[in-house]
């Protein structure tokens, strides 16, 4: 299409030869809006990347303009579109779009607050704090890889209730850097496998980096890579909107995920910079902005979007309100039996069964006694769930047999057939964890995920995502310590449960035994704004309770498994299958006229914001010890400086648990040892 253009006033009109209508208004004017917002905004802010909303201006324009399906007075609609900015330094283009669009939070008062305290417009896209955004984003790859979780959780709840009202599209904008991270190609083959044909990927394929061009790490084909895991691909010229509309339009009629690389230029518009890594992650500069100010036929002052423009963006955000609205009066049309299932699948919320099937739970373990491996006693747990929570999406990184996370009602998804509610993740342990961030995040599910204790450290950048945004996640990790036993210790946790428990707002449960287990299940469940991490054993535990009250003590943190009533010389505070090793030592100091208090703590975190009274009731005034078979991590808080600390000093080795337990020093004896030096060590200082 040929086109002449001409300045009226301060709008750039468009005439279309071999038409009647002139276009007052061109997709041109509306990128250039996105552009110079981001580019404005960083250059007040002295801080940020324009690189990215300056490239993808355009394929973000054809993206809202002619497909997203959203209503910026309703964020939180439940069919939606997602939008995913993978490469989230290029937050002002997602800025940019939210206040163009409509969102009432982001005024121009807030783009000009980029960056700064307090403002909806952080450095990175942040989910909760600022509307319309759909999850955090900064380290590179993880959103493709969350994205593949929403994509996931439309399937399955289209599969529960219908095209009527599930039916949507998730989109992602990612860059080089996002497919170079390992964790987008265990999303991208996961994606493959199931054939999730409403993810689409937009590619901002500039071949450059921020050291400079892409050729210098890398010479893989995205594409190619993509295609080999059951991906359709294409690639478009990035600036001309009719071919990127063209392929959107298109690949949302594929039965497969897709990814459209765009052809883009880095810090489009810009004289000086475009096309270079140094367009990346700095402001224009003054001098810089006034040429591409002039290059891109934008006179405008700083901020100032012509009106016409911004109206013309206004009607995009307006579109989806109708649909909004027809999508209620379908939910409105339901019968209250309908109605009631539609809630149930899609709040997230506990039934109402479940209340009294965990209760009866507790007071079989409590009742039974099993002597079992607290792995075990989750699997129960775990069927009893499946049968009283249909929203509960469970599964494991390849090692459901081991991890015990399948429930015999459970079905597996299976590719391009979502009817399921159990997921084989495969070996792709970073991919599960960012996957069921954007189970939580689409809303519908609960989602958890099993794995080995030892593979946190593969989990832990989505884990910490996770305890970013306040997610519901449930991590089962079994085989939580040298108890596993002869798979030696590259499969054996030491370091796992301090480094996991420096996490903000995620909760790390360490179960003693059935009954522990029943009600850390029951705390990660009913913790709906943070995640959890089930710390599970691989040898069998003996059950210590007996209570068959209505308490729910791991809901402590911290509790007295053994009081004294006479005196307390001495604490003993362990956690999981030490808990066991601290009862028995407890018997052996009475037997030496030593009388001590046994502590379980199978949540540190919520034992921490107990109130005071309770912490020093259950820990006591006098010497304390330390027992967990891991390193000493953060337990100086609970034990003192002058308590002591049995565990691990250094890595485990191959050999049976018992033995292992035995050559490190994680036994009874050993603890009363430890026990009686730190009644000396008191006793000396007191007098």
């Amino acid at each position: 299409m040929t086109a002449d253009a001409k300045m009226s006033g301060d709008i750039i009109t468009l005439t279309r030869r071999g038409k009647d209508a002139t276009a007052k208004l061109t997709h041109h004017e509306m990128a250039n809006a996105i552009r110079f917002l981001a580019i404005d905004a960083l250059e007040k802010a002295n801080s940020g990347h324009p690189g990215m909303p300056m490239g993808m201006a355009d394929v973000a324009t054809v993206l809202f303009s002619k497909f997203l399906k959203f209503d910026p007075l309703a964020p939180g609609w439940l069919n939606r579109d997602r939008f995913v900015l993978s490469a989230g330094h290029g937050s002002m283009l997602l800025y940019a779009l939210l206040h163009l669009t409509g969102y009432r939070e982001m005024t121009l008062d807030e783009i000009k607050s980029f960056r700064q305290w307090g403002s909806k417009t952080p450095g990175h896209p942040e989910y909760g704090h600022t509307a319309g955004v759909e999850t955090t984003t900064g380290p590179l790859g993880q959103g493709i890889a969350t994205a593949v979780g929403m994509a996931l959780a439309e399937r399955m709840s289209n599969a529960r209730l219908g095209d009527d009202l599930v039916d949507h599209y998730t989109y992602v904008m990612c860059g080089d850097g996002c497919l170079m991270e390992g964790v987008s190609q265990e999303a991208i083959s996961l994606a493959g496998h199931l054939k999730l044909g409403r993810l689409i990927v937009l590619f901002d394929d500039n071949s450059i980096s921020i050291d400079g061009p892409t050729s210098l790490s890398c010479s893989d084909d995205p594409l190619a890579r993509a295609a080999a895991s059951g991906w359709s691909v294409r690639r478009v010229d990035g600036h001309d909107p009719t071919a990127v509309e063209e392929a959107i339009a298109e690949e949302r009629e594929t039965d497969r995920p897709s990814l459209i690389a765009c052809r883009t230029r880095i810090g489009y518009g810009s004289p000086g910079r475009e096309g270079s890594e140094k367009a990346h992650g700095a402001p224009l500069g003054a001098d810089e902005i006034a040429a591409t100010r002039a290059a891109l036929a934008w006179p405008h002052a700083p901020f100032e979007i012509p009106r016409d423009v911004l109206a013309a963006w206004r009607t995009v955000g307006a579109r989806g309100q109708t649909e909004h609205d027809k999508w209620v009066e379908r939910l409105a049309q339901l019968d209250r039996e309908e109605r009631e299932h539609v809630n149930e699948v899609l709040n997230g919320k506990l039934s109402r069964q479940y209340d009294p099937a965990i209760r009866e739970l507790c007071i079989r373990f409590a009742t039974e006694q099993p002597k079992i491996a607290t792995r075990q006693a989750s699997q129960q747990v775990i069927e009893m769930l499946a049968s009283v929570l249909p929203n509960l999406a469970g599964g494991s990184a390849d090692l459901t047999h081991s991890n015990l996370t399948l429930a015999k009602s459970q079905k597996p998804i299976k590719p391009g057939h979502f009817e399921g509610n159990y997921i084989h993740y495969g070996i792709r342990e970073h991919g599960m964890a960012a996957a069921m961030n954007g189970i939580a995040l689409h809303g519908g599910f609960i989602p958890y995920g099993g794995t080995f204790l030892t593979f946190a450290e593969t989990e832990r950048p989505a884990i910490r995502m996770g305890a970013l945004m306040s997610l519901r996640v449930i991590h089962v990790m079994t085989h939580d310590s040298i108890g596993l036993g002869e798979d030696g210790p590259t499969h054996q946790p030491v370091e796992h449960l301090a480094s996991l428990r420096a996490i903000p707002n995620l909760l790390v449960f360490r179960p003693a035994d059935a009954v522990e287990t029943a009600e850390a299940w029951d705390c990660a469940l009913r913790a709906e704004d943070r995640p959890s991490i089930l710390c599970l054993s691989r040898q069998a535990l003996p059950t210590f309770r007996s209570d068959t009250d209505s308490v729910n003590k791991v809901a402590r943190g911290a509790y007295l498994v053994i009081n004294p009533q006479d005196r307390r010389d001495v604490t003993l505070i362990a956690t999981g299958s030490e808990v066991a090793i601290a009862m028995e030592a407890a018997r052996l100091l009475e037997k030496a006229g030593v009388r001590a208090a046994v502590v379980s703590a199978p949540c540190l975190e919520l034992f921490a914001h107990q109130p005071e009274d309770y912490r020093r009731a259950v820990l006591g005034e006098r010497p304390r010890v330390g027992i967990e078979a891991a390193i000493e991590g953060g337990w100086a808080r609970l034990i003192g400086d002058h308590g002591e600390f049995v565990g691990m000093t250094g890595f485990g080795a191959s050999a049976p648990a018992n033995v292992l337990y035995r050559e490190f020093g994680v036994t009874p004896e050993a603890v009363v040892l430890a026990a009686k030096r730190s009644i000396d060590r008191s006793s000396s200082k007191g007098a």
